[in-house]
């Protein structure tokens, strides 16, 4: 979609994807950093994540959500957009770090454009392996505004070498992987520190939080809610 055509001002959804190795050891995530002239956090060093395109909601996930996941992410959302912000957050991982979060099948019918250096390489997105840990609105006043979604990934689900960054593209640079306990070294956006806390709290432990934080951010107030999760339905 065409800069132009984009309203800077709305709120549009977006999916970012914190991914964990070594958490029973020396845990370590995997960020890198945005460049001097990017127009939302500049230089900040962060999680691979991004908006929603529309084509994300095309996909066809080769194994689902967890359902607890799949119901806290319906909160407040409308419908479709659990599975929608799952497959965002596959494909910003695999643009923005080359990272296949994936399994080796083929496409059911035709591969969305955002999709075809995914389905590239032989996989279909899965989604069973992700967590949702944390939602945050950006504060009004900001050139850009997200209704972000955070996913916890361990990294022995990953499909691909979890050291080669070669597929990449050139929105993040310096991807490496960052020990927790050296991670506040580096210059990273307020809300990425929040969020480190809640993943710190979780890395030697796989199980689903007991609820999901969710800072909403509005133009009438700011407040800190709670997700549970209620049972879906459809």
């Amino acid at each position: 979609m065409s800069s132009d055509t984009i309203d800077k001002t709305a709120i549009r959804n977006a999916a970012t994807i914190i991914v964990l190795r070594d958490r029973s050891t020396n845990p370590r995530v995997l960020m890198g950093q945005r460049g001097s002239k990017a127009a939302f956090m500049p230089n900040k060093v962060v999680f691979p994540g991004g908006a929603v395109d529309p084509d994300d909601s095309k996909v066809a996930l080769a194994r689902p959500l967890p359902p607890l996941c799949a119901a806290r992410l319906s909160e407040g959302a409308e419908p479709g957009m659990a599975r929608t912000l799952a497959a965002a957050a596959i494909r910003e991982l695999w643009e923005e770090t080359g990272q296949i979060l994936g399994t080796q099948a083929p496409w059911p019918g035709a591969v969305p454009e955002e999709w075809l250096g995914f389905a590239g390489t032989g996989h279909r997105p899965v989604a069973d392996g992700l967590q949702f840990v944390f939602r945050a609105i950006t504060p009004p006043g900001r050139p850009r505004r997200f209704d972000a979604r955070f996913f916890l990934l361990d990294a022995e689900a990953l499909a691909s070498d979890p050291d080669d960054f070669s597929g990449a593209e050139d929105e993040l640079s310096h991807l490496q992987w960052i020990p927790l306990d050296e991670i506040r070294n580096f210059d990273l956006p307020f809300i990425t520190e929040v969020v480190l806390a809640e993943v710190a709290a979780r890395a030697h432990d796989d199980t689903p939080p007991n609820s999901v934080p969710f800072f909403r951010n509005d133009d009438e107030e700011s407040l800190f809610l709670r997700l549970h999760g209620r049972p879906l339905t459809d």
